[in-house]
């Protein structure tokens, strides 16, 4: 697949220390219409392109990319299709976090509310003035709970399914120490519970793969109520709290009545980043809401050499 341009104009920013790479310009033209659409086609013909911008020799396994697009919905100040090292995302937390950050950085938008168009529906976030970002997210839920797989090599683990603007498996019992030290034992056991889900053909709504896996534990910080581990898609770890896993925590928390609507829940990440959660619940309708901080740290054009054999990145 070739491009108009050569060149491509992106900004970085960190979401509570994971990377967002957003495409200001350069991108692959889209046909207009609804955004699920526009991610087929990104998905199906621009694949080459979404590696050339996340993967090595650019980019690396932790970052997720985020191509900036004009809404459909013109009440909405932008529309946005997040990709990582392995494919498409339906929403990202820290990544809306960091769009909002970048969107600020160029001038586009000031302080207050804003609606973002994902493709898995329609966000609210708000910019505050210090530059932190609220994101109300898609409305969350958990669809099985106490579920008990076998791991090998490790035993029984229980835990339950929800979605959170993506499909997670959240589990408290799974004997590990969260910490970085222990970075690789976690990565193992989360893949492996990943597999045992796949294996057994468990899976989300309309059999959606559930591809995240969040292991939780006691916070190290005294101001945050948990700690997480999450293992994404492509097997890197999320280094902020991840927003969608937070989530997804926030509707299980409320399904068992451990939260109530305008209680603050502090999640710490596995590199002791936190994001503030809240939930509203309207007609039975849990709606999370995040609250990070994004930091923008470089401006970059990215080079498409032709006479580069990895100008689109390095795929396994």
């Amino acid at each position: 697949m070739s491009y108009d341009h050569s060149t491509i104009r992106v900004i970085d920013s960190h979401t509570g220390g994971e990377p967002t790479r957003v495409v200001v310009s350069g991108g692959p033209t889209l046909a207009p219409g609804p955004l699920p659409a526009r991610l087929a086609e990104f998905r199906t013909l621009h694949d080459s392109f979404r590696s050339a911008v996340v993967n090595e020799p650019r980019g690396s396994d932790v970052m997720v990319g985020a191509l900036l697009l004009e809404p459909a919905d013109t009440s909405c100040a932008a529309a946005v299709i997040f990709f990582n090292n392995v494919g498409c995302l339906g929403m990202c937390g820290h990544g809306a976090i960091g769009l909002l950050a970048t969107l600020a950085h160029l001038g586009r938008i000031t302080p207050g509310e804003h609606r973002i168009e994902t493709p898995v529906g329609i966000i609210t976030a708000r910019l505050h003035v210090d530059g932190s970002v609220t994101v109300r997210n898609v409305p969350s839920f958990r669809t099985q709970s106490a579920l008990t797989l076998q791991i090998d090599g490790h035993g029984p683990i229980t835990g339950d399914v929800a979605w959170g603007g993506n499909w997670f498996f959240l589990v408290n019992n799974h004997g590990l120490k969260l910490n970085l030290a222990n970075i690789d034992r976690l990565t193992t056991l989360s893949w492996k519970i990943r597999e045992a889900l796949a294996a057994q053909k468990i899976t989300g709504h309309n059999n959606q793969e559930i591809d995240h896996i969040e292991l939780f534990g006691p916070p190290s910080s005294p101001a945050a109520d948990s700690k997480n581990f999450v293992l994404c898609p492509g097997k890197a770890y999320d280094r902020s709290p991840c927003g969608t896993g937070t989530s997804a925590k926030l509707a299980c928390l409320v399904a068992d009545q451990k939260l109530q609507p305008g209680q603050t829940y502090r999640q710490e990440s596995i590199i002791g980043s936190i994001f503030l959660g809240s939930v509203e619940v309207v007609d039975d309708v849990i709606y999370p809401s995040i609250t990070g901080h994004a930091y923008i740290n470089s401006e970059a054009t990215l080079i498409l050499d032709d006479l580069d054999p990895f100008r689109m990145g390095i795929r396994a």
